[in-house]
């Protein structure tokens, strides 16, 4: 870099050469993100400068976070793309939707933000493919709760674009929480060195100065370079040039206002006024600025005098000489004052259009209780909710709440603002709010909500153990005024019982839930209505409540309803996992793969991303059970990049059972000890229940028939954990069996042919016939196992028909019938070989090589080193996806997805997603296949 170039910024060669780095590796098609982190004043904005001057051939974006714009949704994200927001008519029509909806250029459903960000994504993506883009965000710790997710959720996914995105953060004062941008890479911004720091100071100071003064602004700066350059402007030299530092507490951050302030003290009144419009208005509104200089009879030229001291400049903008400046006016101005300042700008605003702008000031303008302004501020939180902007819809309905007169509103206001911060994800503000709603009069209809929400908070907040209690109290209040939320509630309280399992708080274990589910009674008006959801909450309750013999024939009315109700959307959505776990558990594998894949499709397609990974989860089980191992893979990886781009954390039940499944019993291990801990606190018993199911399949794959009997036997302790305790019994009685301890099989075979005959389906009837063929004489052994394998042959889960075939050619092989065995035992090592289940692979070929057959070594095919992105990528595009619809699947732009395919080609050595199709098979790249010959001296 020239050295004119370095002088610009004294001190900052290292922080400008990795800007310089960051813009070439941005040019060249790698995608780049950087948080710039420093204490106010220490050079963030200036290295900002910096890069916008050197970014050549780049297209440039720029935005700042603003401390009053804080709950104005997507507000600052819409400054970012209003250069090139035409280009978002190049989008798929969801995601322009989704933009428009958020920026309140449409009407529509709220727009879920991570189909906001994925179409910010495309957006910025579509800006590079022509020339590079540099966007640039500036006091980003001010940047409103929705554009700050957004941006992140970006952050995250770029990668093989031209795009290079450098926010400027201003360090947290202590005890303050982290910001949205944690998981960004950061550069941290020091203060300049002693020797620069010098050459700063006196560079700024003109005429003689005093050692001593210099020395202690030196010392008092700490080689901040604002500080260096506004604290010798607060000096009070007598004549003779002697003067001295006055000593001052608090940050940086707060001296430099002070100094701002008292530097705006000297100006005219009519400065001082124009000066606090200007703060008070957000979005540098310079037209605006001017309409209210007219309307409050302030002359043209009274900005000049603020201009002279370069506290402020008119451009295409109005921009204040630093972000501090701006809130060191707002804050210093008396109320009375602020209240003048925004009801000037409402009316300038008239006309234009910005209805919740509008709403905004004259609610802050108002000085009493007005209900005009405050229905205003209501219409506005309701607009806001429909563009997915709870945190501003919270903020206009708290300060509705404060303006309205009558008590009764007044409370309904703030219980709405109360739901609302907790949809933004507010807790405590949610807690607090409905404090004053309880204390105002409230409907028994808003009482019963209020009771409703006080336990949504407490799961918020908890995570789960007191929740189901909670939840059952308001389903129980909700009954005789609300059917349909009751029954929603009711659901809410199953499924928290559910999760909860063994680790629910007394009072509200699942059995308590559905007993008051079934003890509901329901007057004329608000009569049950027979629909799918209601038989389904009638079904869960009866099942768990009478047993299976009298919960199964409802639930499996229920899931053909189920299936053929025409409703969908977002309504339908918390009753697909239910419904799921309903199906898995009476054996109704028709409605279990049917569920799972609607649930599937319908979260990817509304943008539920808070329901998908849980859908996603399900039907990971679904795919392992028929035995499409890379179906499985793929799900995982969507799972992954969802809870990735969401900043959430991945359950651990996948990658545990994925582990297990696949025989890696270190890693299996150490997911469980990882986060046993985390879960209990929780409270998610489901998930220990998982592990003992899944832990007792992994032994008894590996012949280790005495642990598996121990989990096995754990995790039957606890009957009622939905889906998976059915499933528990067949591994129960073949642990004990084989361990030669039939007795302790017996209970575990009344439960199921009480579960098989009620549910009366092939897949629980087949695996019953497979656990009675264990624990029969030989006489009867073969006529259960081939009903077995019969039966199951007619469903699709592979796995349970493989292991039937797996112990029935165990059984003709140990009374000698080996060339049936061998009939039996190669279709189950074929299918266990695909579905990657290594330990069944293990005991199968081993007894495969007792009947006299020789089996080759596993052949796994490593050569292409797919990794998992890659593979699903691959197999998306053989099954005719576009870039777009792949990268709209995992949250990635087309180009990455072209970079990802472009490797996958070089490894696989095909040229076209046509090639795809040849290559990718069952147990495909990576996933290793086996194969086996018949090599046996003895024709038997």
């Amino acid at each position: 870099m020239r050295n004119e170039e370095h002088r610009a910024l004294r001190g900052r060669r290292e922080e400008c050469a990795q800007l310089d780095r960051l813009l070439a590796s941005a040019a060249s098609g790698n995608s780049e993100v950087l948080v710039l982190r420093g204490e106010a004043g220490v050079g963030k904005s200036a290295l900002l400068g910096y890069l916008a001057q050197h970014a050549a051939g780049f297209v440039i974006s720029r935005a700042s976070g603003v401390e009053s714009e804080v709950d104005l949704s997507y507000a600052t994200l819409q400054q970012l793309c209003a250069p090139f927001i035409d280009v978002a008519a190049h989008l798929p029509e969801p995601q322009r939707h989704a933009l428009d909806t958020a920026f309140g250029a449409r009407g529509g459903e709220r727009p879920d933000r991570f189909l906001v960000g994925l179409a910010v994504l495309g957006l910025f993506a579509e800006v590079a493919e022509t020339t590079p883009l540099l966007c640039i965000l500036d006091d980003a710790q001010w940047v409103d709760a929705l554009s700050a997710q957004v941006l992140t959720f970006v952050a995250r996914r770029v990668a093989a674009e031209r795009i290079a995105i450098v926010f400027a953060v201003r360090d947290a004062v202590q005890g303050d929480e982290g910001d949205a941008f944690d998981a960004v890479p950061a550069l941290a911004v020091h203060g300049l060195g002693e020797a620069d720091a010098a050459v700063l100071l006196d560079s700024v100071v003109a005429g003689p100065f005093d050692q001593r003064v210099r020395s202690r602004i030196l010392a008092e700066a700490r080689g901040n370079p604002l500080a260096l350059i506004e604290l010798p402007l607060e000096l009070d030299r007598p004549e003779s040039g002697f003067g001295i530092v006055p000593v001052q507490r608090g940050s940086i951050s707060s001296r430099i206002e002070s100094g701002f302030v008292r530097r705006m003290d000297s100006l005219p009144a009519a400065t001082r006024e124009l000066l606090l419009i200007a703060a008070a208005e957000p979005m540098g509104d310079v037209s605006l600025l001017w309409r209210a200089a007219t309307l409050s009879a302030i002359p043209v030229d009274a900005i000049e005098p603020a201009q002279d001291a370069g506290l402020v400049e008119l451009g295409g903008q109005v921009r204040f000489r630093h972000p501090l400046m701006r809130s060191a006016i707002y804050r210093a101005a008396t109320e009375r004052d602020r209240r003048r300042a925004h009801r000037i700008l409402a009316d300038a605003m008239v006309g234009d259009g910005n209805a919740d702008c509008l709403a905004w000031h004259r609610g802050v303008a108002a000085s009493g209780l007005d209900d005009v302004v405050a229905g205003d501020l209501e219409l506005a939180a309701a607009r806001a909710q429909v563009r997915g902007g709870w945190t501003a819809a919270a903020a206009f309905l708290a300060r509705s709440m404060e303006l309205t007169p009558d008590p009764e509103q007044r409370a309904r206001r703030a219980l709405a603002a109360a739901f609302a911060r907790l949809q933004a994800g507010s807790t405590d503000g949610a807690r607090s709010m409905l404090a004053i709603a309880r204390a105002g009069p409230l409907s028994d209809l808003d009482d019963a909500r209020a009771q409703l929400l006080g336990a949504q908070i407490t799961f918020a907040s908890t995570r789960g153990r007191e929740a189901p209690s909670l939840l059952l109290l308001a389903a129980k209040r909700l009954q005789p005024l609300d059917a349909t939320l009751a029954r929603e509630t009711y659901l809410e309280a199953f499924t928290a019982a559910l999760f909860a399992g063994r680790l629910a708080d007394g009072g509200a274990a699942l059995e308590d839930v559905a007993r008051a589910i079934l003890d509901a009674r329901w007057d004329e008006t608000n009569r049950r209505l027979p629909s799918a959801p209601a038989l389904l909450l009638d079904g869960l309750a009866t099942l768990v409540e009478q047993g299976y013999a009298a919960g199964a024939p409802m639930l499996r009315r229920a899931l053909d309803a189920m299936r053929s109700d025409p409703f969908s959307g977002e309504d339908v959505l918390p009753w697909l996992w239910p419904a799921a776990r309903a199906a898995r558990a009476v054996g109704d594998d028709v409605s279990w793969l049917e569920l799972t894949s609607r649930h599937v499709e319908l979260a990817r397609r509304t943008g539920a991303l808070g329901t998908l990974p849980i859908a996603l989860a399900e039907r990971v089980s679904v795919e392992l059970f028929t035995g499409d191992l890379e179906a499985a893979l793929a799900l995982a990886v969507e799972a992954e990049a969802v809870t990735t781009a969401t900043g959430n954390e991945l359950s651990p039940h996948i990658p545990f059972l994925l582990a297990a499944w696949r025989g890696d019993e270190t890693r299996a291990r150490a997911l469980i000890d990882a986060s046993r801990t985390d879960v209990a606190a929780r409270g998610e018993g489901v998930w220990l229940m998982g592990t003992e199911l899944t832990s007792s399949v992994f032994l008894n794959s590996y012949g280790r028939y005495e642990e598996a009997l121990a989990a096995a036997e754990r995790a039957a302790e606890h009957p009622f954990e939905l889906g998976l305790s059915t499933w528990v019994y067949p591994e129960l009685i073949e642990a004990a069996v084989r361990s030669d301890q039939p007795g302790r099989a017996a209970v575990a075979l009344d439960h199921l042919v009480e579960i098989a005959v009620a549910g009366a389906g092939d897949w629980s009837l087949g695996v019953l016939a497979r656990c009675r063929a264990l624990l029969s004489s030989d006489e009867d052994a073969e006529a259960l196992y081939r009903e077995s394998v019969e039966r199951l042959s007619r469903t699709r889960i592979g796995m349970a028909r493989a292991r039937a075939q797996l112990l029935y050619g165990e059984w003709l092989r140990r009374i000698g019938r080996r060339v049936d065995a061998r009939e039996q035992l190669r279709p189950a090592l074929e299918f266990f070989a695909d579905a990657g289940l290594e330990g069944f692979v293990e005991r199968t070929r081993r007894e495969l090589a007792a009947t006299g057959e020789t089996v080759r070594a596993r052949s796994v095919d490593t050569a292409n080193d797919l990794t998992a992105q890659e593979t699903l990528i691959a197999r998306l595009a053989a099954e005719g996806r576009s870039n777009p619809e792949i990268g709209a699947q995992l949250f990635l732009s087309p180009r990455t997805v072209e970079w990802h395919l472009g490797k996958v080609f070089t490894k696989l050595g095909v040229e076209s997603r046509k090639g795809l199709r040849a290559t990718l098979r069952p147990g495909g790249p990576g996933l290793g296949s086996y194969d086996s010959v018949t090599a046996t001296s003895d024709p038997r």
